[in-house]
């Protein structure tokens, strides 16, 4: 089976770059078929060889575009992405940044709705080339090609590895960011290209219990809002299994659905520990994302205060076929705990937060979907 994988494999690379559409269909349907019957060494194998095919530009857009999918299909059934994950979202770079000019075009000429992707046509080559003139070809492709791009890209961005490169990388990061922005306004698949880039901005906290007066470094990955923070916040932080702090411990289902595991139908919803706040003293709403904490003399600083109404949420994660995780990297020394104390404000009351007093002593929040 593994020879008849790489035989497969190798097919589909030479039918890529010969661009022979007959014989490359063919080899994706053979690779499919095969690549849950090898190990997971071979696939990653195979997956590592497209890297360089697509950072040296070896083959034309639409079969470029389908072994993307191909690659992000391969890493969706537990294939490490590798370097490839990152030269994707390198590609994406280019052909995402032109098919926001085909947009752009298509608002100069009238605007409306855009054809879906899959269904441009040479009359709507012929409309944005009014603005584009000679360059319209190659923006209709990329705007051909976005939805396999977005897909193939929001799968790579779902590997921790593949975050953090892409987050080192502040050019090709603040590239991305506008331009999944722009084509999520019309391609479902880059809302989340965008949401996983901010993902990818946040990994860590500094934790500070306003109850004890003790504050700790807390590592974090893979959360897609701050439902999932709050939740593994507790676990790791209360009680005897986590640093000892005071408050109920979560259950285990809850924190399981939040890490790696289906959310449990049967389970109570989760209950919040603290009212989450800044270092000014505003609310971190469960609503938002790691991203949004505010960063406070270099680091992202969360308060935990005394919940002023019990609040409550669904157990799952945002991104379901994200892992996530959250540890204590360490606890701070009593006279860096108290300095840190010195220098931040006091909570917001429920008036300050809410611009009035909330309509009910208890609060259901939505959070994710169980």
């Amino acid at each position: 089976m593994i020879d008849a994988f790489r035989a497969a494999f190798q097919e589909l690379i030479d039918s890529a770059l010969a661009a022979d559409p007959q014989r490359f269909g063919a080899a994706v349907g053979e690779v499919y078929g095969l690549a849950g019957q090898v190990p997971a060494d071979e696939r990653e194998i195979a997956v590592e060889a497209l890297a360089p095919i697509f950072a040296g530009h070896h083959t034309v857009p639409g079969i470029t575009a389908d072994l993307m999918v191909v690659a992000g299909a391969l890493v969706e059934i537990g294939t490490p992405a590798g370097p490839t994950g990152v030269e994707i979202l390198r590609r994406l770079r280019e052909s995402g940044a032109a098919a926001g000019v085909f947009l752009h075009a298509w608002d100069q000429t009238g605007g409306g709705a855009p054809p879906e992707p899959e269904e441009v046509t040479a009359t709507d080559e012929e409309r944005v080339a009014q603005v584009l003139g000679e360059s319209a070809p190659a923006a209709t492709m990329c705007w051909w090609t976005a939805r396999r791009h977005g897909l193939a890209a929001k799968t790579m961005l779902s590997e921790s590895d593949v975050r953090a490169a892409v987050c080192s990388d502040t050019t090709l990061r603040s590239e991305l960011a506008p331009i999944a922005r722009r084509l999520g306004q019309f391609l479902p698949e880059y809302r989340e290209v965008e949401a996983l880039l901010r993902m990818g901005e946040a990994t860590s906290a500094l934790v500070l219990d306003r109850a004890s007066g003790r504050g700790f470094r807390v590592r974090f990955d893979g959360l897609g809002d701050n439902f999932q923070l709050h939740t593994l916040l507790a676990d790791a932080l209360i009680g005897a299994e986590g640093r000892g702090l005071a408050g109920e411990r979560p259950d285990p289902r809850w924190v399981a659905a939040f890490r790696d595991a289906d959310p449990v139908r049967e389970a109570d919803p989760v209950r919040g520990s603290w009212n989450l706040v800044a270092a000014d003293g505003s609310w971190i709403w469960n609503e938002g994302v790691p991203a949004d904490i505010p960063v406070f003399d270099g680091e992202r600083l969360i308060v935990l205060e005394e919940q002023p109404y019990l609040r409550t949420w669904n157990a799952g994660r945002m991104h379901p076929h994200v892992v996530g995780s959250l540890d204590v990297l360490d606890e701070l020394p009593p006279e860096e705990a108290r300095a840190w104390w010195a220098r931040i404000s006091g909570a917001q009351s429920p008036a300050e937060a809410f611009g009035a007093d909330p309509a009910a002593d208890v609060a259901v929040e939505p959070g994710p979907e169980a």
